[in-house]
Formats: structure tokens, C-alpha cells, sequence
């Protein structure tokens, strides 16, 4: 393979051993600077297209993971980092997040941890539900096996890692579902997730077993056909004595006071009713 596009694979960015380790001279390597390749440091070369965050790994001799490495995973996240994260043993204070351990092979070809290690460093360093996020779509998009991070783990520092991963719910299939739990527990309003109900189909969430609560992802009614059916499961919902609430994502994220406003509106008028036709 052409060094040039070998350097493209690996991110855009390597070391010299690195390169030299692939089989390539050095006669290969010091022709890189004939085809736009930069050396920020010595021992350092970078491909114009070369990705930021790899850049930064490769100059501190370390890997994207956490938060950093989401974006690379496909991992649910909302917003990049203001920082990046780095797997290393050293660089303190160096303009980035450090995280130390690792547990796992890392990436064999771009410098980025294992997916694994991204989820554990992420759900010690971020607050939910980002970090909730993360883990949950490490385990539902990449097949990572909750029960193998539950054994990497060990000892006091861990322990509220450990924890979170006990209270992972795996039922949303979306950030803006994960996103949506956490504002309801945080917030006291007990739900099912993922509810199959007979003559309607399966909704996000079911509250006191009347109220649905739908939060529609980006591609919402993407084809009339979508539409069609999403109109029809709002009347069988309606025929079947259910009420309905939905949201997309920037209301859930943005503004959820109003969600919660009228959720509570909801249940608070079921009881009202209630209690007027009580003998």
C-alpha cells in the first residue's frame, strides 16, 4: 500500500516507528513532505486532512477515548467535547482530559482506546445521562457485553462505575430516549419503557398505564407512508381510551420543563376525573 494512503488509514497522523514498524523506509517516509504532509513536531506527520483529535492523541502519545471517542464509535452523544480525552499515563493538566486505566486491546489501527475502555472512562467522568448514553449504545450498536465491563472492575474507585452499569436500562433505542428517562426519574414520574400494547404497537413509554409518551427521533414521518402509520396508531391510541403525548428531541433537551408540565397536567386530570365519578 502507498504510504500516503496507509497514513490516510491510520487517521492521518503517525510516528515514524510506527510507519517503520508497517514496512515502510525511510526514503518513504521522508518523501511524505513532497505530497502535503506536515511534521508539527519531530518524528510526527500529518496528512492536510488529518483529524484534530487524532493529531492531539498522537502528540501525546496516548488515545482518544471517553467522550472523545464516541463520535468515532457512532456512540450517542449530543454535543463534542470541549476538550479531548486521552488515555495515558501522563500529561497532567496538559490542555486535556486524562483517564489512566485501560483494560482493553485498543483500536488495532487508528489511535483510539477500545470501545470498552471508552464506555468505562466515560461513565466515571461524565454526569448522566451523557455518559448514559454512551454506554447504552456501546451495548446495543457494538455488542458490548455489560457482564465483561462488570468484571474489569474491582475496588473502591470503581465502585460507582460499577453501580452505574447496574442501573443501566437498555430499553431505549435512541439518545433522545435515554435523555427522556432521565428527566422522568430525576424528576419522580415512574414509567414502563418499550411498551407492546395490543391494537397499537409498541410505544417509548407508558405512564400509569394510560398515558403515552412518544419522543420522535430526527427522521420522523420521513415518507408519507410513515406519516400514514404514525396517524394511525395516534387514533388507535385515542380508541382504545389511551392519551398521547410526543416530543421531538430539541423540546425533550431544550425544554423540559414543559414536558414535565404537561405530564403532570395530564396525570393530575385523569384524577380529577377519577374522583368525580367516584361514588
Amino acid at each position: 500500500m502507498d504510504i500516503f494512503e496507509h497514513l490516510r488509514q491510520a487517521g492521518g497522523v503517525a510516528r515514524t516507528a510506527q510507519l517503520l514498524s508497517a514496512g515502510y523506509s525511510r526514503t518513504d517516509i521522508a518523501r511524505l513532505t513532497d505530497r502535503g504532509v506536515t511534521q508539527p513536531r519531530r518524528g510526527i506527520f500529518v496528512r492536510p486532512d488529518a483529524h484534530a483529535g487524532f493529531v492531539a492523541a498522537i502528540r501525546h502519545n496516548a488515545r482518544l477515548t471517553c467522550v472523545s471517542a464516541a463520535e468515532h464509535y457512532g456512540l450517542w452523544l449530543r454535543e463534542p467535547p470541549a476538550e479531548y480525552h486521552l488515555a495515558c499515563n501522563h500529561g497532567h493538566n496538559k490542555g486535556f482530559i486524562r483517564h489512566r486505566t485501560v483494560r482493553f486491546n485498543p483500536h488495532p489501527v487508528l489511535p483510539l482506546a477500545a470501545v470498552e475502555d471508552a464506555v468505562l472512562h466515560a461513565i466515571g467522568c461524565l454526569p448522566a445521562p451523557t455518559s448514559t448514553a454512551i454506554a447504552t449504545s456501546a451495548i446495543r450498536l457494538h455488542g458490548v457485553h455489560i457482564e465483561l465491563l462488570k468484571d474489569q472492575l474491582g475496588g473502591d474507585r470503581s465502585r460507582p462505575v460499577l453501580t452505574a452499569l447496574r442501573e443501566l436500562d437498555l430499553r431505549a433505542e435512541s439518545i433522545v430516549e435515554v435523555d427522556a428517562q432521565h428527566l422522568f426519574r430525576a424528576n419522580g414520574i415512574a414509567f414502563d419503557a418499550q411498551v407492546q400494547i395490543p391494537g397499537i404497537g409498541r410505544v417509548d413509554f407508558l405512564i400509569e398505564g394510560f398515558l403515552i409518551v412518544e419522543v420522535d427521533g430526527f427522521a420522523f414521518h420521513s415518507t408519507r407512508k410513515a406519516l400514514r402509520q404514525d396517524l394511525a396508531r395516534n387514533n388507535a391510541s385515542t380508541l382504545n381510551g389511551y392519551a398521547v403525548l410526543r416530543y421531538p428531541p430539541e423540546v425533550i433537551w431544550f425544554n423540559p420543563e414543559q414536558v414535565l408540565a404537561e405530564i403532570r397536567a395530564v396525570l393530575a386530570s385523569r384524577k380529577a376525573s377519577a374522583k368525580a365519578k367516584a361514588p
